[in-house]
């Protein structure tokens, strides 16, 4: 994913919106919408405390061709935000920016830049009825009121019809589970084994696998998962990603964050799951993506035009705007990596050709890509992820990978 610019910008009008609680109704008009998912049940005691996963939506102001706004709008709880639209083959290369305001200092952030280099995957997934053009979703922590803008400065001079503000509430769990401390811990129930062998129920013999919280410790709602994983025959490569917005999260957040991301590629996006196949948060905890089993060739939605060829892992944070990934990061991808690539006998510090599946803005359609086996996304597509400080550390995580005891021997 791509990064994020935040400017000052002077407070606009405010107005207020109620927001309904209505399971899955969708409001009609310009009001917002509520899908409510499910979550773990957090308890204190013998008192059930949880707070299921929500996905919001709100319309924004106006009919003019190049600009969209939303005023200052107070909301229940949301900590992440983007904007969406209703073709998904239609791209946007304008400017969208939001500001929020703290649900824990009042204070209002300054304006955050969204940005625009997400694109359904290029296989049937992205042919679903629900299938949404959408920007690069941004976590703001929580938060209780929001104000959007949406100019159409780019190469299209129109805003995208159906365009809306998504706002995610990432619930709550049990508070034992899913929490990013270095490791795998108590609780967050850890894959340490690789035993099978055919693309879709089978894998070469391996090396044991690095802790991985699991999506049922980090709070996975599986109902929201519409069709079984699909799978590849070879993870020829591991594609490196950020998930831009900010570095300003504890570990304890990282589980929030991953549970948020999931819902707004479901819900705004509209894929069958979350794209990634791992996340890396900046302690060094490894967590189970998208859905399929860890150790098998599970296709996921995070490189276009080589996900049918490679697997990716997303680190938490941004690393374009300054933000430096820490050694124990760095150490995780290295790690998950080597296990991941050995278990199909792939040299993490090799090179592979591979053919590409789409125009990706770097290679065209049947375009061969010779690449690192560890490569960042933007080695296959046009986008500046993982960022350059990550970027330029993936030398280090090649050497790392081939180093890790969870490389093939």
């Amino acid at each position: 994913m791509s990064p994020r610019r935040s400017r000052a910008r002077g407070a606009l009008g405010r107005s207020r919106v109620i927001w309904l609680a209505v399971g899955a109704a969708v409001l009609g008009g310009a009001g917002p919408a509520t899908v409510a998912v499910g979550a773990p049940a957090e308890r204190s005691g013998t008192a059930d405390t949880a707070r299921p996963a929500s996905a919001r939506t709100m319309a924004f102001a106006g009919t003019g061709k190049t600009v969209r706004t939303l005023p200052r709008t107070e909301t229940e709880a949301f900590s992440l935000v983007g904007v969406s639209w209703s073709d998904h083959t239609r791209r946007f290369d304008g400017t969208a920016q939001i500001r929020t305001r703290s649900a824990e200092t009042g204070e209002w952030s300054g304006w955050l830049d969204l940005d625009f280099d997400i694109v359904a995957p290029e296989t049937d997934e992205a042919s679903a009825v629900d299938t949404r053009g959408a920007s690069e979703p941004l976590w703001t922590g929580p938060s209780d009121a929001v104000q959007a803008r949406v100019l159409a400065d780019g190469a299209q001079r129109a805003v995208p019809e159906g365009l809306r503000l998504d706002l995610i509430d990432p619930g709550t769990t049990s508070a034992s589970q899913g929490k990013g401390t270095g490791g795998a811990e108590s609780g967050a129930a850890a894959v340490t084994t690789a035993t099978t062998a055919s693309a879709e129920t089978t894998t070469p013999v391996a090396p044991p696998a690095p802790p991985i919280v699991s999506r049922a410790a980090w709070g996975a709602d599986e109902s929201l998962v519409k069709d079984p994983a699909e799978y590849i025959s070879k993870v020829e490569a591991m594609f490196v990603h950020h998930t831009a917005g900010t570095n300003d999260y504890t570990c304890a957040d990282s589980a929030a964050i991953i549970r948020a991301i999931f819902v707004y590629h479901v819900q705004s996006n509209g894929w069958n799951d979350v794209g990634y196949n791992f996340f890396v948060d900046k302690c060094g905890t490894v967590f189970e993506g998208r859905a399929g089993g860890v150790d098998k060739r599970v296709r996921g939605a995070h490189t276009y035009g080589f996900n049918g060829v490679s697997s990716g892992v997303s680190l938490l944070g941004n690393y374009e705007d300054g933000g430096t990934p820490t050694p124990a990061a760095l150490s995780a991808i290295a790690d998950i990596a080597a296990w991941k690539l050995g278990l199909d006998g792939v040299d993490p510090e090799g090179r592979v050709t591979l053919t590409a599946a789409g125009d990706t803005g770097v290679y065209k359609a049947g375009q061969k890509a010779d690449l690192y086996t560890i490569s960042g996304h933007r080695d296959g597509y046009a986008t500046l992820c993982p960022g350059q400080t990550l970027y330029d550390r993936l030398p280090d995580i090649r050497t790392q990978a081939a180093a890790s005891p969870y490389a093939a021997r």
